[in-house]
């Protein structure tokens, strides 16, 4: 039911950077890695609506209503450039704790959902990408598309997983150096506005 193709494509796809990506580094770098296993667990998380959307067919109300796809992009749009904010105002030296980290855990892991919960377009690349590998000799469409949905999100997991344990090792020499944890904080701010642009300003698909 799943072929090497579509894990291959998927790979391909998870490993280009977007916001899920972006935020699970950021979360490595500034918090630590227990927060990375956090973001991590919440951007997949966000998978869960888009990916049941589109096997149940409900990412088709994008294609024909203008109006639910803006609300929901703008929202996306305004979220991410409220992060953007509120990491360009936080701008300052870092110190990494792991007792911290604990008591956050909850809201990395909702602001993880809400990244990918408020990109209107995860629901359609679902909706275009997952039949591409579906036969058309299986019993169940909507059990085919739920696997390949799941792999997908298994795979999404376990490569931000490696992308935020990567960049919480980092994390040690930046704190170490204001100037550069400032800056990387600003570089990040800047990447999460940039994205909600891009999104408030994009088309359908």
């Amino acid at each position: 039911m799943i072929s090497i193709d579509f894990l291959l494509t998927s790979l391909v796809v998870v490993l280009i950077p977007g916001t899920g990506v972006l935020y699970t580094v950021a979360t490595g770098l500034f918090v630590g890695k227990r927060a990375s296993l956090f973001a991590a667990f919440g951007c997949t998380l966000g998978i869960i609506p888009a990916l049941l959307a589109s096997a149940f067919g409900l990412a088709a109300i994008f294609h024909t209503s203008a109006l639910a796809f803006q609300v929901v992009k703008y929202a996306g749009a305004a979220y991410l450039l409220y992060l953007a904010w509120q990491m360009w105002r936080s701008s300052g030296q870092l110190s990494v704790n792991s007792e911290k980290t604990g008591t956050k855990c909850t809201s990395i892991i909702l602001k993880g959902f809400l990244i990918n919960i408020l990109n209107p377009k995860l629901s359609i690349f679902f909706l275009a990408f997952l039949p591409q590998f579906i036969s058309s000799t299986v019993d169940s469409v909507l059990v085919s598309m739920l696997a390949l949905g799941l792999a997908f999100m298994f795979m999404t997991f376990s490569v931000f997983i490696v992308y935020g344990f990567l960049s919480a090792s980092f994390s040690e020499f930046i704190v170490k150096s204001k100037k550069s944890s400032i800056a990387i904080q600003k570089i990040f701010a800047t990447s999460f506005a940039a994205l909600g642009l891009k999104l408030a300003f994009s088309g359908r698909i």
